[in-house]
Parts: structure tokens; C-alpha cells; sequence
């Protein structure tokens, strides 16, 4: 859905808020009043989540000392696609730390409780500690089982420890594969306080301070610092804070994440979320088959140019016989293609290959724009492609149909998953027919989910553009879509009739076109990490 389709989520609230205030009135029948049932103080729970309401909101923040609540709205896709997440994650707690519970709120019913804490959004997750009602904790950790778990344990416990030996450095460092430890003149400083404010938002690592001259020593650490530990790669990452000995949260964050990666990550679902995050846009992947021991050979190969190329290009590598076909589809890579390799821009999504042959020179010229060959993925042209009144585009075929300078080509592109695509499917159909015997005009589709485009990035889907004929700008169709209208719009070569104005579109089309990147079935132009 489009921004201004956000504009129809206060209005649906003021309806939701009419019917619940509707059905709240006592109806009459027979001249009797239905029984209403009051809450009460006590806490009742599903799914190992405590179902809060204004009655019981006090006494569950006094018997629990962390609690995290959900406010949510039952209408909200989002809330509903948390919901068995934040209950594994709350089955999880209750039985590994019993103090850390979860809550949830439904802000449609209680809405003085949503008035207190200024809910104006879905879902809304705020940790409330030690029975404090008036200053809790906004949610900033990931929306996943172990992130709800890890963020709990992490703003729950005693925080970062103060390391004031050689000893407890060196057993803190040796018991975990990851950790970041900061080198301060003083555990009070301001540089200290910013440093652990960051170890209560990254999670997924472990972090320690010391002031200690003989820690410094040990580590030869000779200014105040961060140092990253790990157990892979050159061992440790340096942060050095500035002249000014300021220490920006940013920064620092930013620095952990890059340098907790290794110098070629696996991918996994579980490294996707780091991968996409990253501050660094440009992708290697080189995928290979674990099971051949040559293509294992070229991983360690790899890992001198990923070092070549740290902090400008993350590299990847890909198991072609690991459960991941969603992402072999999408880079056009089947498992007798190992070993080969993909770049992929991700702010402009345009992908390059690389061959097996060039595989085995030397791999840092692989990463040169002579041996970097643009890739985009087609389908195979069918036999039968234009045998129909709408005409079959892919990929390979599709410039020589567009790009014909004597007729003009009006194009639907589709996800064979789109809802909107199948209503459009029938009217297109009939267009198509209607067309049929003119010789300067083709009706065609293109499933944009299989096929790429160099010229066209398509967000949403359907997606309809029409190409003129001799080569002229692409334009893009706004109006509604019925027959009618866009036998107008091809009979008038491209124009919409005066009713049919983008403005007067708007309500009819813009709020259906299905966005590639809402929707966890679709695949688009555009990679995110939804869709990988």
C-alpha cells in the first residue's frame, strides 16, 4: 500500500471505536438487558501472554518487575503477523526467567490506557520496570523470538561488567566468540555512559569495560577505546574515538556491526538480517558446492580479496546444496552452476556475473568492470509467445517487441502471487482481443517476478506502461483500470481522456497496487531482505 494509504488507519480506528461504543450499549429485547461482564483485578493469559485491560494494568506492573506490553490493534496486519512471535518469545521467558513476562493491551478496547502512553502506532512495545508506571522503556530491538528474548535479558540485567583485572578480561574475552570491550580512563566518564547505552540496544553481543592500566597493557591499548574481540578473521577491530574524546553512539554501533561479520559470511536466515543492515550497499555472493572440495579451496582463495575490499564491498558465500532455492531463483542460479558469483548493487539492484572461468584467474580482477557482466534474470522465450492476442514478453524477447519503431506496445507487468493482477487478468484478456487486428498496436504482459529489464525498475505490481512507437519516452498508465478507459488511453496514443486525470486515478488504483516489498510472497526489481 502506498504512504497515503496510512491515512485511512485513523479513520478506520474512529469506525472500529463506533462499533466497539455501539455494541458497549445495552440492547433491549423482550425487555430485558443482557448481562455485562466486568473486569476485574485479576490476570488472565494467552499463549503465556498476560491480556491486560485499565482494571489489571496496576497490579500486573507491581507483581512483575520487568514486563514488556504489546499495544496493539486487532485490525493491524503488523500486530497480527508479531503475535505468534511475541508468544513463542513470552512461552520462552516465562519458562527460562520467570520475572521477564510479556503483556499486550487491545488499544481499540482500552483506550484510556492508550491515551496515557501516547500509543500512535502498531504495534507499540514498551518494558516497564520496577512497577514504574510513568517512565517505561520504547522497544528498539529486533521483532524476532530470540531479539524479544535477547532485548529483555539484556535491559533486565546488571549491564556491561567492569573488568578490573588482567584475569577477568582475558576469561570474559575467552568465553564468548564476540566481544566488545571499552578501554576508559574512567568507568564514569561520559565516553563510559554512551558506551553502555550501546550495549543495551546491540544485543547480539557481548560487552565489557575496563579503566584498569594494567588491562590496557595487556591488550596494548594506549588511549581510550573500543576493542572488538573475536574468534575468526585477524582476531580483534580497533575503534578509536576522536581528538575530542567524544564518543558517538553511532558510530560505535555502526563499527560492531561491519566488524562482527566475518570477512565472508555464510548466509543463512539467521546472517540475513546483518547482511541487509549493513551500511554497505555493494554485494558479493559466490556461491559453491560444500560437498566439492576444489570450491572450498576457492573460499579460502576469496578471503584475500575480501580483505582487499573490506569496508567497500560485504562478500558472501552461498551453499548451492544448502535450502536456500528462493535465493538461487532470484539470482538465476541453479546448483550445476557452482561455482560462480554474483555482485549485487542494493540501492540500484542491478546484479552482474561473474564465470566459473574467471573464477580460477586472479580473483581480484573478477572485480573489474571488464570482467563484471551485467545480469538479468528471463525466462526462455515460449514457442507460442505471440500466437495469443496478449503477446508473452520475458527478458530476452522484450526490447525487440518494445523497441519496434512502427507499433506502439502496451505492457502489464505481473506476479503470478497478485491478487489485483488476476482481477486485471480477464479485462487485459478482452483488450488484447480488441486489438488484435491492428498492426501498429500490441497488448503484452511480462511476469516482472522472472523476468528484468535494464531500463525499468517496477516497485508494485500491476505495473502498466505503454511504449510508443519510433522509440519515444515510456509513459506510465494512471487510470482506472476497466476496458473503457484504456481503449481510450491506446486510441489516443498514450493519453488519458480529460476525466481520467492522474488525480481523479489516485483513489481507484493507487491504494491497490500491491507493493512487492509489503507482500512476504512477492519478488521484485527491488531486493530486500523479505524477499531473499
Amino acid at each position: 500500500m502506498r504512504v497515503k494509504g496510512l491515512l485511512y488507519v485513523p479513520v478506520l480506528g474512529l469506525l472500529l471505536w463506533a462499533s466497539c461504543m455501539q455494541a458497549e450499549e445495552p440492547q433491549v429485547e423482550n425487555g430485558t438487558e443482557p448481562v455485562t461482564k466486568e473486569k476485574t483485578t485479576e490476570i488472565e493469559e494467552e499463549q503465556d501472554v498476560m491480556v491486560l485491560h485499565i482494571n489489571n494494568f496496576e497490579r500486573a506492573l507491581t507483581e512483575n518487575k520487568f514486563l514488556l506490553v504489546e499495544f496493539y490493534a486487532p485490525w493491524c496486519g503488523h500486530c497480527r503477523q508479531l503475535e505468534p512471535v511475541y508468544a513463542e518469545a513470552a512461552g520462552k521467558l516465562k519458562k527460562e526467567v520467570p520475572a521477564l513476562r510479556l503483556a499486550k493491551v487491545d488499544t481499540t478496547e482500552e483506550k484510556e490506557l492508550a491515551e496515557e502512553f501516547e500509543i500512535g502506532s502498531f504495534p507499540t512495545l514498551k518494558m516497564f520496570m520496577n512497577g514504574d508506571r510513568k517512565t517505561p522503556v520504547d522497544y528498539s530491538g529486533k521483532r524476532t523470538v530470540e531479539g524479544i528474548t535477547q532485548w529483555m535479558k539484556r535491559h533486565s540485567g546488571p549491564g556491561a561488567p567492569t573488568l578490573d583485572s588482567v584475569k577477568s578480561a582475558a576469561q570474559f574475552i575467552d568465553a564468548h566468540n564476540l566481544t566488545v570491550v571499552g578501554f576508559f580512563h574512567s568507568v564514569d566518564s561520559d565516553e563510559a555512559k554512551a558506551f553502555k547505552e550501546v550495549s543495551l540496544e546491540v544485543t547480539d553481543v557481548e560487552f565489557g569495560l575496563t579503566a584498569t592500566p594494567e588491562v590496557f597493557q595487556e591488550y596494548e591499548v594506549k588511549a581510550s577505546s573500543v576493542v572488538l574481540f573475536k574468534k575468526f578473521d585477524d582476531g580483534r577491530a580497533d575503534f578509536l574515538l576522536p581528538e575530542d574524546g567524544k564518543l558517538e553512539k553511532s558510530n560505535l554501533t555502526t563499527f560492531i556491526a561491519e566488524n562482527s561479520m566475518e570477512l565472508i559470511i555464510p548466509f543463512s536466515q539467521e546472517s540475513a538480517d546483518k547482511i541487509f543492515s549493513s551500511n554497505i550497499h555493494l554485494h558479493s555472493l559466490l556461491f559453491i558446492n560444500s560437498t566439492v572440495e576444489s570450491q572450498k579451496t576457492l573460499l579460502e582463495q576469496s578471503k584475500v580479496v575480501a580483505k582487499e575490499f573490506k569496508g567497500k564491498m560485504l562478500f558472501i558465500v552461498i551453499d548451492v546444496t544448502a535450502a536456500l532455492s528462493h535465493v538461487l531463483t532470484y539470482f538465476g542460479v541453479s546448483e550445476e552452476d557452482a561455482p560462480t558469483a554474483r555482485v549485487i548493487n542494493m540501492d540500484t539492484a542491478k546484479k552482474f556475473s561473474i564465470a566459473s572461468e574467471d573464477l580460477t584467474l586472479n580473483l581480484s580482477c573478477c572485480f573489474v568492470s571488464s570482467v563484471l557482466q551485467p545480469y538479468y534474470r528471463s525466462e526462455e522465450i515460449p514457442e507460442d509467445w505471440d500466437k495469443k492476442p496478449v503477446k508473452v514478453l520475458v527478458g530476452k524477447n522484450f526490447d525487440s517487441v518494445t523497441q519496434n519503431s512502427s507499433k506502439n506496445v502496451f505492457v502489464e507487468f505481473y506476479a503470478p502471487w497478485c491478487g489485483h493482477c488476476k482481477e486485471l487478468s480477464p479485462i487485459w484478456d478482452q483488450l488484447g482481443e480488441k486489438y488484435a487486428d491492428h498492426d501498429d498496436i500490441i497488448i503484452a504482459k511480462m511476469d516482472a517476478t522472472a523476468n528484468e529489464v535494464e531500463a525499468l525498475t517496477i516497485d508494485g505490481f500491476p505495473t502498466l506502461k505503454y511504449f510508443p512507437a519510433g522509440g519515444k519516452e515510456v509513459i506510465s498508465y494512471t487510470g482506472k483500470r476497466d476496458l473503457e478507459t484504456f481503449s481510450k488511453f491506446v486510441d489516443a496514443g498514450g493519453v488519458l481522456p480529460e476525466e481520467e486525470s492522474d488525480a481523479d486515478a489516485d483513489d481507484d488504483d493507487e491504494d491497490d497496487t500491491e507493493k512487492a516489498q509489503e507482500s512476504d510472497k512477492g519478488t521484485s526489481n527491488k531486493t530486500s531482505k523479505d524477499e531473499l
